[in-house]
């Protein structure tokens, strides 16, 4: 079996190891969600995984309601990605850009006052963060079959942007409790019409959304993640065990290039499990690369890996403190804890000043 540190291709992109980062939200952008100069240092600082998955990153102005988060559909955000990825490019590394749409996640005061959208006329549980700080999630509207082809659009225009910007693909982000995992979900899609019901309907969505993405970018160049993982943000599902299978087999249909599951540990060391792992049904029907993420540490992903369970691991938080992951692991070197208080920060601090491990002469 392959080793975290064996190189894959996948789609048209090479990585020369299978330590992929995640996804991590840092807010350094602007309250206009552009891109800032120095998230072109903090990325090519982590250069060296495999892949770097970009923060979640707006597709539309309905879509984003987290302060400081960048965003894909203006010229002006555009532009501004250029260097971060040009940056990430001149260290050696590759990136793909993630795009977000937040759904009922997105607070009524980064619309005017007006409600956010929804598979359904839900409300999320506990507060959203605001510029003003935390604040109840107001309730959302069911989005209109009539809106369902400008959301689409929305997502093809953050995809040229993306490429326009120089990333080397694109993950859409169908996870965690955001829109496309709304509609995906039993509790939180209660819709009556072909985008709600059975498990087909529920996943039509996603599958609408990925064939417009794998259009723009091409399927070699697209990548999901999906999250079986229970309760996420109040989006949960009755039947698990068949959704999640099911939505990736459509998405091996389309020949995406990777799917990234955010899963949680089922041995007992994140959360309280009920239910056995979903990874190793969608590993029997998935024939792209698969990512497993749960806050894996060296050990465990080597022992996954060694079980044949996936392609490649990503990491997310020991990204945060360790820009230089992928040597330290090698090595076998203690990781840099990371300070939760500049998380979502503004400034330089707990963002780009983590020190790397020292190398040996």
């Amino acid at each position: 079996m392959p080793s975290l540190f064996d190189p894959i291709r996948f789609g048209a992109i090479t990585a020369p190891n299978r330590i992929f980062m995640a996804p991590l939200t840092r807010a350094r952008a602007t309250r206009q969600h552009v891109p800032t100069p120095v998230m072109a240092e903090y990325y090519a600082q982590r250069a060296s995984a495999g892949l770097i998955i970009s923060e979640a990153t707006g597709i539309s102005q309905q879509g984003l309601g987290w302060p400081y988060a960048p965003g894909l559909w203006s010229a002006e955000q555009t532009e501004a990605w250029k260097p971060v990825v040009a940056a990430v490019h001149k260290a050696g590394g590759r990136i793909v850009a993630q795009l977000w749409h937040m759904g009922r996640l997105v607070h009524p005061d980064f619309l005017g006052g007006e409600a956010p959208v929804s598979a359904s006329a839900t409300t999320a549980p506990s507060h959203a963060h605001t510029y003003d700080g935390t604040k109840p999630y107001g309730q959302a509207r069911a989005l209109r079959l009539d809106e369902i082809p400008g959301l689409i659009e929305d997502y093809r225009i953050a995809t040229r942007n993306a490429l326009a910007a120089g990333f080397d693909g694109v993950q859409v982000h169908a996870a965690n409790g955001y829109l496309i995992d709304e509609f995906l979900r039993d509790n939180s899609n209660l819709r009556q019409d072909g985008y709600g019901g059975s498990i087909e309907n529920r996943i039509r969505l996603l599958r609408e959304v990925t064939e417009a993405v794998v259009e723009v970018a091409g399927a070699d160049r697209t990548g999901v993640r999906l999250s079986p993982n229970g309760d996420s943000q109040g989006t949960n599902d009755s039947n698990p065990q068949a959704l999640f299978p099911a939505a990736a087999a459509a998405l091996s249909d389309l020949g995406i290039a990777f799917l990234e599951l955010r899963e949680p540990d089922f041995e007992g060391t994140f959360g309280k499990a009920e239910v056995a792992p979903i990874a190793p049904a969608i590993r029997k029907v998935f024939r792209g690369a698969l990512v497993l993420n749960s806050d894996y540490d060296g050990p465990k992903a080597r022992a996954a890996m060694a079980r044949g369970e996936a392609d490649a691991i990503a990491f997310g938080r020991p990204f945060l403190a360790n820009p230089d992951l992928p040597y330290r692991l090698a090595e076998g070197l203690p990781l840099n804890k990371d300070n939760p208080k500049t998380w979502y920060s503004q400034g330089d601090e707990g963002y780009i000043d983590y020190p790397r491990a020292r190398v040996a002469a």
